[in-house]
């Protein structure tokens, strides 16, 4: 059938329309150069429970948890949010959205740089748990947090959609609720069977599980939103895996990023990059500095504080890099216990002022982002807020510790005034001994 010129000219539109979404698509599922990523004026950030109190600490970074399972609304309950992907629908609690709102926005709205944890815990509910936990969850598992489900056709639609439904609401163009910059899939990983359970399995399958996910959130974050960076979670173990999981319930972090490095080359690199936790050899002992474990060469059991150079070193390395640039660092979560007597918060202090200027003078981290706000009572006797909680309760603030105050002016013109308490606790005459890497 014959077409008039202006019928011509109306499909060659469509059909350039068409070609620049598809172009839009490619760009988004590879990456970009992240030129859009918000570049804030310190790598001061926290694992923020009390946003008021956030904003008066002066962060720079936010962290903030999110469950997939607690989002999901299998019922499709009228008044909930609605979402279509892949020709479905789906649906998203509006409540727990509406109280991660009130997290975000007002962060982002002050210029901080928020970070989505993206987790998924075991609910009790079969309906949600078939669909969300990966089918070889075990219930057994400590923490009751699962790999997500991205295996069954019905788990990696509905997470696709999802992560495109979060990234339309907060990485997007339209900023109401709130705006997110970075999401970190999962949490350290390469101790699996704690933290991300699809219960016993090699590292060389895990990997292969891994890569394949990150590479799904990351394609449904890019067709809705070009900028925003997606990040693989790790702990501190480098070259040794966690002590108390044998050799399926956990792996050593180096050969798994190099595994998973390999594998996405293979597969056609995107731009993934790292969340890393290096949290002191002892969670018990804030003086990092003391580590056995942390030695300055690549064949280092653990990275710490103590040695966290040699993280940015490997990953400026060709076989790390993303088209030649290296990959963005953040420290997504780590603490420092306060040890019962009366220099507890003294020690505790001083290992933050002193990490926090080791990661100052490390081009290759972009956040420093503390774990805890508030002591936890369910943290297995660790404190490690910048508040004591009340006693009897989990984590009501009750009393600023002497970190509080380090905390607040860590990146001010004062931070001196704040820091030199430290100098000989750690053992330093002064800051500028704290050698700078690029």
């Amino acid at each position: 059938m014959k077409k008039s010129r202006a019928g011509i000219v109306q499909w060659a539109m469509f059909d350039l329309m068409r070609w620049v979404a598809a172009v839009w698509v490619l760009v988004g599922a590879v990456g970009t150069s992240g030129a859009e990523f918000p570049q804030p004026a310190s790598k001061k950030g926290l694992q923020v429970q009390m946003v008021d109190d956030a904003l008066a600490l002066g962060v720079k970074h936010a962290a903030i948890n999110i469950n997939l399972t607690g989002l999901v609304d299998v019922h499709r309950q009228s008044g909930n949010p609605a979402w279509t992907s892949g020709g479905q629908i789906y649906h998203f609690q509006k409540s727990y959205l509406e109280s991660l709102d009130r997290q975000i926005k007002p962060l982002s709205d002050r210029g901080i740089v928020v970070y989505l944890i993206v987790l998924s815990y075991a609910s009790g509910r079969p309906e949600v748990d078939k669909l969300a936990l990966h089918p070889n969850y075990a219930t057994n598992a400590p923490n009751r947090l699962g790999a997500f489900n991205t295996v069954t056709p019905e788990g990696r639609a509905w997470y696709a959609a999802c992560l495109e439904f979060l990234a339309h609401r907060w990485s997007g163009t339209n900023q109401a609720h709130g705006r997110v910059a970075g999401y970190i899939i999962g949490n350290e990983v390469t101790s699996h069977w704690w933290w991300c359970n699809m219960g016993p399995v090699s590292m060389e399958k895990f990997t292969a599980y891994y890569e394949d996910t990150v590479r799904l959130f990351h394609a449904a974050i890019r067709r809705q939103a070009p900028w925003p960076r997606v990040y693989l979670s790790l702990d501190h173990h480098w070259n040794i895996r966690y002590a108390a999981g044998d050799d399926q319930q956990a792996f050593a972090g180096r050969p798994f990023l190099e595994a998973f490095a390999a594998r996405a080359r293979q597969r056609g690199d995107f731009d993934w990059h790292l969340a890393y936790h290096p949290y002191p050899e002892n969670l018990f002992e804030p003086r990092f500095w003391l580590d056995k474990t942390a030695v300055p060469h690549p064949d280092t059991p653990r990275i710490t504080f103590k040695n966290l150079h040699v993280l940015t070193e490997f990953m400026r390395q060709p076989a790390m890099r993303y088209r030649g640039t290296p990959r963005r660092i953040i420290l997504s979560e780590q603490g420092f216990h306060t040890p019962k007597g009366p220099e507890g918060e003294l020690l505790q202090a001083a290992a933050y002022c002193y990490a926090y200027q080791i990661v100052e003078r490390n081009d290759g981290i972009d956040a420093f982002i503390l774990h805890r706000h508030v002591d936890h009572a369910h943290e297995g006797g660790l404190l490690l807020g910048l508040w004591r909680n009340r006693p009897g309760s989990v984590a009501e603030p009750y009393q600023k510790k002497r970190i509080y105050e380090c905390f607040r002016l860590a990146d001010t013109p004062q931070w001196r005034e704040a820091f030199d308490f430290a100098l000989p606790i750690i053992g330093l005459k002064n800051w500028n001994e704290i050698p700078r890497h690029p």
